[in-house]
């Protein structure tokens, strides 16, 4: 039954995303103040630095060479980026070596909740994932309705998969993927990178392999990659964003006023109206979709 809920929620989500529409179509209205105003300093910071831990895709994406001045300009504080894969990213913010995180992977998350180390964890956005390979498609997974089944002709055919390999959220998804499609990857034609979504995605490019990425940094890279969208717009590919307090009293040394800070301002009408628009002058479509307020899916 629970498993029933949950693919609901999923499919319910998906479906809006699948339209363009934003998940903040397909979920329960945002109660009134829940994203309120950029956050801003009548004073100066007392600590101007504040560490986030990010997964690279927001990096890589081009999205916080955006909202970083904004947030800066507002507040008054100097944002330090760390980017990481969304496991590591946690790992840092678990020995307090960060004050507030951005990342992708809610299964991670919650267990990063449940360990004592975060505070407030808040839905920030979405956009999907999508199984790029080369144009010749030598495994013939184009028109796959599933990503699973894309995996299984992968398999079959031995053909190269890049794997980012770096308990990342996009790699936490495909190793959950490879697990529903039976398969445990193994042999030459499955190669983990070790290496953020960028890099991997230039690897699978050389090797004309076959990767899963998600959309915002395929489209930031694409002039300079050889490979396609193979299979896309799949339930299983919904990609959530979460920012995630630092919890102080788990961990007294960070900066939690500024971590906080940089939270609500991610959640904040200004930053979500940026994510909203980001994207649509160079690439004709936004490459997230602002969800702040809105209650995530049960699971």
């Amino acid at each position: 039954m629970r498993r029933f809920v949950v693919l609901s929620s999923v499919l319910i989500i998906t479906l809006s995303l699948l339209v363009g529409c934003s998940l903040a179509s397909s979920l329960p209205s945002a109660a009134p103040g829940t994203t309120p105003g950029a956050p801003s300093t009548s004073a100066a910071p007392v600590n101007k630095e504040v560490i986030l831990a990010t997964t690279t895709s927001t990096m890589d994406s081009g999205l916080l060479d955006v909202l970083v001045p904004d947030f800066e300009k507002r507040t008054g504080y100097v944002l330090k980026p760390l980017s990481l894969g969304t496991g590591q990213a946690l790992a840092v913010a678990a020995r307090g070596e960060a004050d507030v995180v951005l990342v992708h992977a809610p299964v991670l998350e919650k267990k990063f909740m449940a360990d004592g180390h975060g505070i407030n964890r808040r839905l920030v956005m979405h956009n999907d994932f999508v199984i790029v390979g080369p144009p010749a498609d030598p495994a013939k997974i184009k028109g796959s309705k599933m990503a699973i089944e894309a995996f299984q002709k992968i398999a079959e055919h031995k053909n190269i998969f890049i794997s980012r390999g770096d308990n990342s959220g996009t790699d936490t998804l495909e190793k959950s993927l490879w697990k529903k499609a039976g398969i445990q990857p193994s042999g030459q034609w499955y190669q983990e990178a070790g290496q953020g979504m960028g890099a991997t995605l230039n690897i699978a490019s050389e090797k004309d392999g076959y990767t899963l990425t998600d959309r915002a940094t395929l489209l930031a890279l694409k002039r300079t990659l050889r490979l396609e969208i193979l299979v896309e717009k799949e339930p299983a590919l919904l990609n959530i964003y979460h920012v995630i307090e630092v919890d102080p009293q788990k961990h007294p040394q960070v900066n939690h006023v500024g971590g906080k800070s940089f939270a609500d301002y991610m959640v904040s009408k200004e930053a979500q109206e940026i994510v909203r628009n980001f994207g649509v002058d160079k690439y004709g479509q936004p490459l997230f979709f602002p969800d702040a307020g809105k209650k995530e899916p049960v699971s």
